[in-house]
């Protein structure tokens, strides 16, 4: 029975992150300091696994968390449709009181079904979902590509999550994410469906926290 094993992780921390700043697709931000310690964790702690193929979003903090397995010659693909949600006219931004309630409407209209509610100037879960099918289609049709390594971003995690698991986006918030957090996947060519087989691991960063 043939399957493929993905490990998809979330990008390693930027300042944006740190200081709550609104990031998205529209912000191309770089790891700092933390971020690229978490980096060299995960790839110290899996460094052994025989990725064939790295897949990143277009976004250099993907890029950057994943560098050391591309420095060590493992082959490397980006593609926009792994890129972070849209967040529109608020990217770059402190969110505020008035934003937090902007923020609010929009997660209780998503977890209520309504997905197809876009962000202000920016993109809603449905149109994250509709670009990033065609990438996890690419990746499915290179079976000999096992296993693989995908870096993407928390909400695209969270919206890819949903889908896969053949569950409406309305649920996409039960899937918790963290910087440099780890999803191993398995999917089954036969039945074409995924499974989870680790969830938001972040294991190999206890280091780090220990350090602090």
């Amino acid at each position: 029975m043939e399957q493929k094993t993905i490990y998809l992780i979330r990008h390693g921390e930027t300042d944006y992150n740190r200081q709550g700043i609104v990031q998205g697709s529209g912000v191309d931000s770089d790891l700092n300091a933390m971020g690229q310690a978490q980096a060299l964790a995960f790839y110290q702690a899996y460094q052994h696994i025989p990725f064939a193929k790295v897949y990143t979003s277009k976004l250099r903090r993907t890029m950057q968390s994943v560098r050391f397995f591309i420095d060590a010659g493992i082959p490397h693909e980006s593609y926009e449709g792994l890129n972070e949600i849209s967040w529109g006219a608020r990217e770059g931004k402190t969110p505020n009181s008035f934003d937090n309630e902007y923020y609010r409407t929009l997660i209780e209209n998503w977890a209520a079904g309504h997905t197809d509610y876009p962000t202000e100037d920016g993109e809603s879960p449905e149109q994250v979902a509709r670009r990033q099918k065609p990438v996890i289609d690419l990746i499915l049709s290179r079976p000999d590509e096992n296993p693989v390594l995908v870096c993407m971003h928390g909400r695209a995690i969270r919206i890819l999550l949903s889908w896969l698991m053949n569950e409406s986006l309305a649920t996409m918030d039960l899937y918790e994410h963290s910087n440099l957090c780890l999803y191993k996947l398995n999917y089954a060519y036969d039945t074409k469906e995924f499974t989870i087989e680790v969830s938001n691991d972040s294991t190999h960063l206890l280091a780090l926290v220990m350090h602090q």
